[in-house]
């Protein structure tokens, strides 16, 4: 991966695409819950969920507005694939959800894929500012499935 000095400020379509088709089952969600749904507990982990927050918001806008202006073209094909195959596995574990499957396997797969997402698209973007704030983000979005859901 690049430096981050080749990272510029501009606008990426594409990571503003990803997030926003991560975030359509949220939106159903918010909309319409689910049977069974734990998710809607409130959360024992307040300083987590708020640490979680910045680091989505940095991970966000590291996404839609940063470009490595030095990255290889094209884009590397192996992690896309795997950002796509974990955005369908985020929709599955959603679709699991919304049939009332509620164990640890759902709730580990709706907490990392949409992480293994934003990892992998930001590598295959070598987007350096993008990839620090996703791995921040997963480790704790992962700590607060597992505290508020899991334990």
């Amino acid at each position: 991966m690049r430096s981050v000095k080749s990272c510029r400020f501009g606008f990426d379509p594409w990571g503003l695409g990803l997030f926003l088709l991560i975030m359509v089952p949220n939106l159903i969600w918010s909309a319409y819950p689910a049977p069974n749904d734990v998710l809607r507990a409130r959360s024992v982990t307040p300083l987590l969920d708020a640490a979680s927050q910045v680091f989505q918001i940095v991970m966000v806008a590291a996404l839609c507005g940063v470009v490595n202006t030095a990255r290889s073209k094209p884009v590397k094909r192996g992690w896309a694939a795997g950002a796509i195959l974990c955005t369908a596995l985020y929709f599955a574990g959603w679709a699991a959800y919304y049939a009332g499957v509620v164990d640890s396997a759902v709730i580990l797969t709706l907490c990392l894929t949409p992480c293994g997402a934003f990892l992998l698209f930001a590598r295959a973007r070598e987007n350096a500012p993008a990839l620090l704030a996703a791995g921040g983000f997963t480790v704790c979005h992962l700590l607060f499935a597992v505290i508020n859901f899991i334990l």
